[in-house]
C-alpha cells in the first residue's frame, strides 16, 4: 500500500509539473504574439516592419528558458537517465564481484 501512495505521489508531482509547463508556454504564445502585435506597427508601417530584428529578442530568449523548462519537466536526457543510472551500477557491482 505504501508503495501504491509514492507511486500516486510521484504521479501527482510529474502531473503538476507538466501542468506548470503548460502554463508557462500558454502565456509564452499569447505574451509574444501580443508583444509582436503591439511593437511590430504593422498598421503604420506596413509588412517591412516585422522585418527589424529587435522584435524577435524577447521570444528568442524566452524561448530559450522554455525550451529548458520543458527538457527538465520532460527528462529528455536518456544519457544519464535513471535508467542509465541503475545500469552502470549494476555494472560496476558485477566487475567488483568477479
Amino acid at each position: 500500500m505504501k508503495n501504491e501512495q509514492q507511486r500516486y505521489q510521484r504521479a501527482k508531482m510529474r502531473v503538476e509539473k507538466e501542468k506548470g509547463f503548460y502554463n508557462h508556454l500558454t502565456v509564452y504564445i499569447i505574451i509574444n504574439i501580443a508583444l509582436l502585435f503591439i511593437n511590430s506597427q504593422v498598421i503604420d508601417n506596413g509588412i517591412d516592419s516585422l522585418l527589424d530584428w529587435k522584435l524577435y529578442i524577447t521570444p528568442i530568449l524566452w524561448g530559450i528558458g522554455l525550451l529548458i523548462h520543458g527538457i527538465t519537466v520532460f527528462n529528455t536526457n536518456k544519457i544519464f537517465s535513471k535508467d542509465w543510472e541503475e545500469r552502470k551500477i549494476k555494472e560496476l557491482m558485477d566487475k567488483e564481484d568477479f
